[in-house]
């Protein structure tokens, strides 16, 4: 057993981690629930507190679904933007909750709106992390038709990242089948990368694996709601299921 003050050498030093929209809904269908915010700040301050670098990207679905709004009539584009703006709610919530917890935290948004956040710069992000702030990146791209997984592959390259973390909702990694519906369904410990692209598994969509691909960034899927899982993943250890360029022994 490790000594009480035994050094943690985390495994990545800079991470970005993706949070999905509706993990901030906790239990419900819409909103946010504070108490999964402070969850989540708890944990990153902890990682952070290992010396790791932590770039956070946002999804909105908790309080916007332009899918769905696109279903009903409404024009792609404008679905999309307004779904940049509840990444943006979601966003602030998420900051609030670090700073209560004494973690200095910077919001970047790929749309200006500078009442409330900085805008997206690359360099600016970079330093933000070196000085040990925790950056939240909103807005997505910027762009319509691009996803937060997207944006997540694309921010995680320009910063630099180690690793980046995709959180699930009560699923501990990746499997063939839907889990909770399908009781038979096999979870991958390891997969590469065209193995996600070809087998169609709903791990991010193809955009984001591709960037992933292209630049050898490693994916790790689990659920956001384990005991320390944000840690666990840091740190290297065996949890939900890595996508990368090899796929080892299972």
């Amino acid at each position: 057993m490790a000594a009480p003050d035994q050094e943690v050498v985390p495994k990545y030093r800079r991470i970005l981690l993706k949070l999905s929209g509706e993990a901030f809904s906790g239990g419900a269908e819409f909103g946010i629930d504070p108490s999964v915010s402070t969850r989540i700040a708890r944990q990153v301050k902890r990682v952070t507190s290992m010396g790791v670098g932590v770039a956070i990207v946002v999804g909105g679905g908790n309080i916007w679904r332009g899918a769905e709004a696109e279903r009903h009539g409404m024009d792609r584009a404008t679905a999309d933007y307004a779904g940049m703006l509840a990444t943006v709610i979601n966003a602030l919530s998420l900051q609030d909750a670090l700073e209560r917890e004494d973690v200095t935290t910077r919001t970047q948004t790929a749309i200006p709106i500078q009442q409330v956040a900085e805008p997206y710069i690359r360099r600016r992000a970079i330093r933000h992390l070196e000085k040990g702030r925790v950056v939240i990146f909103a807005a997505g791209t910027g762009n319509p038709y691009m996803t937060t997984d997207t944006a997540a592959a694309l921010r995680a390259i320009e910063i630099d990242a180690d690793a980046l973390l995709m959180t699930k909702n009560n699923v501990d990694g990746i499997y063939n089948a839907d889990p909770r519906r399908d009781p038979k369904a096999r979870k991958f410990d390891t997969l590469t990368y065209l193995d996600a692209i070809n087998m169609r598994l709903e791990v991010m969509d193809a955009t984001a694996l591709s960037l992933c691909l292209e630049n050898k960034l490693p994916i790790i899927v689990f659920d956001l709601l384990a005991e320390r899982s944000i840690e666990r993943a840091v740190l290297g250890e065996p949890i939900g299921t890595l996508v990368s360029s090899e796929k080892r022994d299972e």
